[in-house]
This record gives structure tokens, C-alpha cells and sequence, in this order.
């Protein structure tokens, strides 16, 4: 794999291909941009500074007699095709280097034998690889230079490069997520409003993108800025729930595996943390304390049904609230917010691990519910009516085997599995080690349905018919087995092999593994996959989708060294068992307390 860096050439060139599709000159609102900002100066000078870093990085001649111009070296993909633009003589240049380009990046291969699967994706993942004042910051989401419709598939999205930064740590290569963490959380303190309403602070964006504008005063030079949305431009505006969740995650696996802490010690990244906690912690008029959010949250980001409780969320909540707490620095300042996250996570805990759990035994349980119960000590606490009960479930339940369904509100239960929130419940200990084995139990038993030709479903089963109508509102995108209806999504492979290593089943993950291998390359690495038995590529799933890439390079990362897991999986610690302990045996069922004193604490 050493092997892999003299393909750097590479992937700077097809990242300058493939992300400057928009022009600069297209319409852009004046916004409060980035105040750091990169400046560069004639575009004469700037091509030159760029042709002799570019062409001797690939021929390896020394950088000393580099151009005398001032310029910084932070110009990224756009700003270079719009600084050539005036220049035939640099033009030229540039479309011989990009021939040289691909004919040495044949030579490399050749030379290195780069021709496994492997050594490809990794090739695709630093092509992706989108660069801010010279430095990488993260990876576009899609990388098809087949497509001329990217939407917003050329911006870097925070869920989307969770895999992509976890297979760089497994890597070693540390600089590209500390980048990526330390400039989202400079976004983090953005003004965002939508319609003169404003959202609580300390919500993370879900993407951004690197623009190119002309410099205030001079026409002549640009500069670069950071450009994100917080749901303002995404389809159904909604905002990202989970992107300040997996941002946590992501900076607790970094300090692990890097061995350096300084980053979540620094005084802004702690103050980082304490505001998506106080944003996720502030008190509301909800009885549970499980995350409210609306339908299109989380991965699933468009309307899907998950409104309310949605597992996917209460799985990455309850990990990041593990996370922070074994990433915040003890301080006075720090105590009130230290145990109300204490006190969230034995009420999470608990209510999901009772309430969201279903298998043969609580399904007969439901089946036999009384209704319109009115008492403290009630059984029914949510009055779920047993008529809710799908037919399918009833017969596709296996009798070893359970799962965590899919939201839980007043009157309603969403029986659908699924895959990402039980998965992470898995990996960060939501759910019991008997609830994980059963989950794990209940995916073998049921692999013809969750993963099939291509590992694996987003949820089980999908919305068809009338309910699909009312539902999905006729979403054309979530048909019956497509995208987020069912669909397959190989990115998904990544959380089933971590599931499967921490419960010491690799066996599972391997298998899935061999499934993918077999046509991921060869369908050139689709973001998802249609039918029941993900057969089709998915009819709008865009191709050399990173996160496909980036999911199956950790999958196998973490087969071949399943010890560096660790730095994504929660352990509680003796601390919360006995908290836990105490909580259920004076408490098992929920009943209302009426002795000992109220605490009340400061978010």
C-alpha cells in the first residue's frame, strides 16, 4: 500500500477536473464568508507558482526555484480553471501537463501493479479529495466525470466523509481530518437563518463547498472561501441533525488513533462540543429523552416517515454523549453540563434498550396489550394498539433474533428495521450484548432481505402502495426498493463490520464483504442499489460515490487489524453500570418517583 502515494499526480488533477464544473462566475449571494480568507494575486503568476509546484511533485525535481511572485499557494480546483482562462499560453500548457498527467499516472500503475480493488478505491478516494488554502479538507461526495448534473454532489458533507476520514486514520494519514474537523468547527459559529428565523447555536452544517470569488478592490485576484448550508439550500430545507453528532465521533476517533489530544483539548474545539451538547440537552416540552427531530434529519434526508424518535438518531446521539464525556476537560464551568449528560445517558439508555426493542417474545407481549391504560404502574405506557402489528411481521420475525424498531411515539410504533441505528446501537453500546448478538442473529437469519446481492438495506421492508402515497408524498426518488425506500447502500458495509468485530463475529462482515466485491468495481461504485434483491444500479444513484468507496476500504482496514475498531466503539465505564444498576432496581418499570430530591440542572 506504500506503494499507493505516486499516485498523488493523479488525484489532484482529476479533483481540478472534477470539481470545477461550476463556474465562479455563476450567481453567488454575497454572504458573511469565511473571515480567514486566502488571497491570490495575477493570474500569470498564480499559474506559474502552480505548474512548478504541479509538475514537480510529478517528476520529483526540487521546489526550490519556485516562482519570485507573492502569491499564496491556496488557489483551489476553480480558482485555477478561472486564472487560466485568459491565458492561451498557460492553457496550453495546462492541457499538456493533463495529458502528461495520464500518461505517468499509467506508467505509475503499471510500475507499482496497482490493479486490485483495493489499491482502486484508495486511487478514487484521493481523487475525491477537495483542497482549501493547499491543504486537503475533505472529499466530494461523487466523483463521476460522466455526470454533468452533480446537484450539490461536489460539496464535502459531513456524514458523508466519516468513512472517508476513518479509512485515512486506519491509514495514518491524520491531516486531512484534523483539517476537516478544525475548519467545520469554524463554521459551526455562522449565522444561519432561513426566512428571517434563525436555528439554536452550535448546529453543524451539513456540507460546504470551496468557492472561488473575485477580491474586494481588485478584479484581477481571488480569493478563497468556505462556503456551507445548514439546510438552507438543501432539498426540503431541513437541517442536519446528525452532522454535529457525527462530528464528535469523528474527533474522539481521531485523538485515539492519531495519539494526539491536543486538538479536542483546544479551547475552541471544547467550546465546540458544549455548544452541539447544549443544543441537543436544552429542555423542551418532550416527556422522553430520546432526540425530537423532523423527517429528513439524518441519512435518510428526505421524507420518509422518521419523524419524532427516529433510532438512527437516538444511536448517534447516545454515542456522542459518550464521546463528549470522555473528551470534556473537568472545569467548574463544565460540572452542570457534565451531569445533565450523565442523567440523559441512563434515561436514554434505559428507555431505548426497554421500549425500542422488539423480538418473538415482545411481539407476542404487544400482541396481547391492554389499551386506554391509566395508571403510573401501566404496561401499555404508550398505548400502542396490537392491530398495529403489520402482517409481515408476524411472519418474518425469526424466533432467535430481534432488533430495535424504528421510532417510538404516542400510539405508534415504526416496525421497520433499520440497518444504520441498530448497527451504531451495536458499536456504541445502546444495546445490551444480548440485544446485540440478536441483532446481529437476526441479520444472518434474514440475509436474503437485508443484504442480497449487495450489502445492505437501509431499512426493511419497503413503503409500497397506498402507504408509500401518504407517506413519501409520491416521492418519485423513494419508490418500493430505491434509495431510502428500501434501497441497498454499500456505504453501510463499513457499520456492519464494525458491529460484527466488536461483538468478535468477524465472520459476518467478511461474508458481506465477498458479496460487495463482486460487483462494486464493476458497477463502478454506484451510491446505491434498487429491488428487493439489489439487483439494478439505482436509477438515480450517481457513480464513484466516495462514500461506497470510502466504506469498503475501512471494511477491509478493519478485517485485516480488527483491534483499531476500538476507536470507534463505546464501553461504559463502571461509573454509569452502577448508575444503571441503581436506576433499574429502584425504578424498573418507569414508575413515578415520589421520594428523594428534585435535582435541577443548568444547560
Amino acid at each position: 500500500m506504500a506503494a499507493l502515494s505516486g499516485a498523488t499526480p493523479l488525484k489532484i488533477y482529476t479533483n481540478l477536473r472534477s470539481t470545477s464544473r461550476i463556474s465562479v462566475k455563476s450567481s453567488l449571494k454575497i454572504r458573511n464568508y469565511q473571515k480567514y480568507r486566502c488571497l491570490s494575486h495575477k493570474g500569470k503568476g498564480i499559474a506559474r507558482d502552480y505548474l512548478i509546484r504541479i509538475t514537480s511533485s510529478i517528476f520529483g525535481k526540487s521546489q526550490q526555484n519556485r516562482s519570485n511572485s507573492s502569491c499564496c499557494n491556496c488557489f483551489g480546483p476553480e480558482s485555477v480553471k478561472e486564472v487560466f482562462k485568459e491565458d492561451d499560453i498557460t492553457k496550453k500548457l495546462v492541457n499538456g501537463l493533463a495529458k502528461d498527467l495520464d500518461n505517468r499516472t499509467l506508467e505509475s500503475n503499471n510500475e507499482f501493479g496497482v490493479n486490485s480493488l483495493e489499491d482502486e478505491a484508495w486511487n478514487l478516494l484521493r481523487a475525491s479529495m477537495v483542497y482549501y488554502c493547499g491543504s486537503p479538507v475533505g472529499t466530494i461526495a461523487a466523483n463521476d466525470p460522466s455526470d454533468s448534473n452533480t446537484l450539490n454532489y461536489d460539496q464535502v458533507f459531513i456524514r458523508d466523509f466519516i468513512p472517508s476520514g476513518i479509512a485515512f486514520l486506519l491509514k495514518g494519514e491524520y491531516d486531512i481530518v484534523k483539517s476537516f474537523i478544525l475548519h467545520t468547527l469554524q463554521l459551526q459559529s455562522w449565522e444561519k437563518t432561513m426566512d428571517c428565523h434563525s436555528p439554536g447555536q452550535g448546529l453543524m452544517p451539513a456540507s460546504f463547498k470551496v468557492r472561488v470569488v473575485p477580491l474586494d478592490g481588485d478584479e484581477s485576484a481571488t480569493e478563497e472561501v468556505l462556503d456551507p448550508d445548514f439546510g438552507e439550500a438543501a432539498i426540503g430545507r431541513v437541517a442536519p441533525v446528525d452532522s454535529g453528532l457525527w462530528w464528535i465521533i469523528l474527533l474522539r476517533a481521531y485523538g485515539k488513533c492519531s495519539g494526539d489530544l491536543s486538538v479536542q483539548e483546544r479551547v475552541d474545539v471544547q467550546t465546540g462540543i458544549k455548544m452541539i451538547l447544549r443544543l441537543c440537552l436544552a429542555d423542551g416540552f418532550d416527556m422522553f429523552p430520546t432526540l425530537l427531530v423532523t423527517d429528513g434529519s439524518c441519512m435518510i434526508d428526505r421524507r420518509m416517515g422518521i419523524h419524532g424518535h427516529p433510532l438512527e438518531i437516538q444511536s448517534l446521539f447516545y454515542s456522542a454523549l459518550l464521546c463528549a464525556r470522555e473528551m470534556l476537560t473537568p472545569e467548574d464551568a463544565s460540572a452542570d453540563l457534565i451531569r445533565a449528560l450523565n442523567n440523559r445517558l441512563v434515561a436514554l439508555s434505559i428507555h431505548i434498550r426497554d421500549y425500542y426493542w422488539i423480538d418473538m417474545k415482545k411481539l407476542n407481549e404487544i400482541y396481547r396489550y391492554k389499551t386506554e391504560e391509566y395508571s403510573y404502574d401501566a404496561v401499555n405506557k404508550f398505548n400502542i394498539y396490537p392491530d398495529q402489528i403489520p402482517p409481515w411481521l408476524v411472519e418474518w420475525m425469526p424466533n432467535k433474533g430481534g432488533y430495535l424498531i424504528g421510532n417510538l411515539q404516542p400510539a405508534h410504533m415504526d416496525f421497520r428495521f433499520f440497518s444504520l441505528g441498530n448497527l451504531w446501537a451495536i458499536i456504541c453500546n445502546l444495546a445490551t450484548v444480548d440485544q446485540s448478538h440478536a441483532i446481529l442473529d437476526l441479520i444472518e437469519a434474514k440475509w436474503a432481505d437485508l443484504v442480497a446481492g449487495m450489502p445492505m438495506k437501509i431499512c426493511y421492508p419497503a413503503l409500497e402502495g397506498q402507504e408509500w402515497r401518504i407517506i413519501t408524498g409520491c416521492d418519485p426518488k423513494n419508490t418500493p426498493w430505491s434509495y431510502h425506500n428500501g434501497g441497498s447502500w454499500p456505504t453501510l458495509l463499513w457499520q456492519l463490520t464494525v458491529a460484527c468485530i466488536k461483538m468478535n463475529r468477524p465472520e459476518i462482515a467478511e461474508k458481506a464483504i465477498k458479496v460487495a466485491e463482486k460487483r462494486l468495481a464493476i458497477d463502478k461504485w454506484p451510491e446505491y442499489y434498487d429491488t428487493k434483491g439489489a439487483r439494478f444500479i439505482g436509477k438515480q444513484a450517481h457513480l464513484f460515490q466516495t462514500w461506497s468507496i470510502a466504506g469498503y476500504l475501512v471494511a477491509k482496514l478493519l478485517v485485516a487489524n480488527p483491534s483499531a475498531a476500538n476507536i470507534l466503539v463505546n464501553f461504559e465505564d463502571a461509573d454509569l453500570l452502577n448508575v444503571f444498576s441503581w436506576a433499574l432496581s429502584a425504578n424498573p418499570r418507569g414508575k413515578r418517583s415520589r421520594k428523594g430530591p428534585k435535582q435541577s440542572f443548568i444547560v
